[in-house]
C-alpha cells in the first residue's frame, strides 16, 4: 500500500545549501537509498520555498540577473545530483497567500513571478523525465486560492513552462474534509491536462482525543483517499509523517496533535484501516 518517500526537511534549501555554492547532500542521499532498498519510488522536496532558507538566500542583495543566476545554480546542481532517481519534485513549494495573491518573499520581490518558470525550466533540463510539480496547502477548498492557481498553470502552459502537476498538501483539521470540494478543485487541475497527487495528509485532532474522533479520523483519511482514486489523474497520496511520534502538529498547532495513522507508539490507528478502505471501497 505504502510505495513512495518524501524527506521532510533533508533536500530543503537550508540542507543542501547552507552556504553559496556549497552543497550537502548526506541527509538526501540517505533517504533515497533507503528508497532503493526498499524498492520504493522517490518524491524530491523541495527546490524553490519562502521557508527553510539559509540567511545568505533570504538577506542577500540581489538583482533579477544574480537572484536568477542563483536560483538556476541551486536547482540545477541538486536536481542533477538526483536525476535519474527522483520520480517527481516538488519545484515550488506554496507560493499563495491563502487569499489568492502571491507571497512575498525574497524570489517575488525580486523576480515577481518569473522565478516560478525560471526554476520549473532548470528543473526539466536538469532532469527531463521528472515529474515537476507546484505544491500548496488549503487546495482542498473551492475559494481565492485554487483560482489562482489554476490561474497560473494557465499562464505556465500558455508560455511552454514545464509544469506536469500540482500537490494538494492537504493537512485537514478532524471533521472538515470536503470531498466534493476536493475531487471539484483536483478535476479543475486535470482538465488542464496535469496530473495532482495529495502530497502532506494529516488530520489533527483537538486534544484530549476520544475513541469518536480517532473514527471520525478514520473516516476523513478514507474519504480523501476515496476521492484521489475517484479522480483520473491522481496519482497518490502521502501521509505527513506516519507516525505522531514526529509530526509537526503539536509544535505549530498548539492543542492539536494524533494527525496521523500511527501513533507516537507506532501502533496503528484506525486511520490506517481509513486508507486501506479508500483504495477498495471508493464508488465512480
Amino acid at each position: 500500500m505504502f510505495g513512495q518517500l518524501t524527506p521532510a526537511n533533508s533536500m530543503k534549501w537550508d540542507a543542501i545549501e547552507p552556504e553559496q555554492n556549497v552543497f550537502s547532500f548526506t541527509g538526501g542521499d540517505q533517504i533515497v537509498a533507503l528508497a532503493e532498498a526498499t524498492g520504493k519510488i522517490m518524491r524530491g522536496h523541495n527546490l524553490v520555498w519562502y521557508n527553510q532558507l539559509p540567511n545568505w538566500v533570504t538577506y542577500g542583495s540581489w538583482t533579477p540577473e544574480t537572484l536568477t543566476s542563483v536560483i538556476e545554480t541551486h536547482v540545477r546542481t541538486e536536481v542533477s545530483h538526483y536525476a535519474g532517481r527522483i520520480y517527481a519534485w516538488d519545484v515550488i513549494n506554496e507560493p499563495f497567500n491563502d487569499n489568492g495573491t502571491m507571497r512575498a518573499n525574497v524570489f517575488y520581490s525580486t523576480l515577481n513571478t518569473s522565478y516560478i518558470g525560471i526554476a520549473l525550466r532548470t528543473a526539466h533540463a536538469a532532469d527531463p523525465k521528472a515529474k515537476l510539480y507546484i505544491n500548496d496547502y488549503n487546495l482542498e477548498y473551492t475559494g481565492p486560492k485554487i483560482d489562482a492557481m489554476v490561474r497560473l498553470v494557465e499562464d505556465l502552459l500558455a508560455a511552454g513552462v514545464p509544469i506536469h502537476g500540482i500537490g494538494f498538501e492537504s493537512h485537514f483539521i478532524l471533521g472538515e474534509v470536503s470531498p466534493s470540494q476536493l475531487q471539484t478543485n483536483m478535476e479543475r487541475i486535470t482538465a488542464l491536462g496535469l496530473e495532482v497527487a495529495v502530497t502532506e495528509l494529516d488530520v489533527r485532532i483537538e486534544l484530549p482525543v476520544t475513541d469518536a474522533d480517532l473514527e471520525q479520523q478514520k473516516a476523513d483519511y478514507m474519504s480523501v483517499v476515496q476521492t484521489c482514486s475517484a479522480v483520473s489523474g491522481c496519482v497518490g497520496v502521502t501521509v505527513w509523517d506516519y507516525t505522531d511520534k514526529y509530526s509537526w502538529i503539536s509544535s505549530t498547532f498548539p492543542g492539536y496533535g494524533a494527525a496521523c495513522p500511527w501513533d507516537a507508539n507506532l501502533d496503528r490507528k484506525p486511520a490506517y484501516d481509513g486508507i486501506a478502505m479508500g483504495f477498495t471501497e471508493y464508488t465512480t
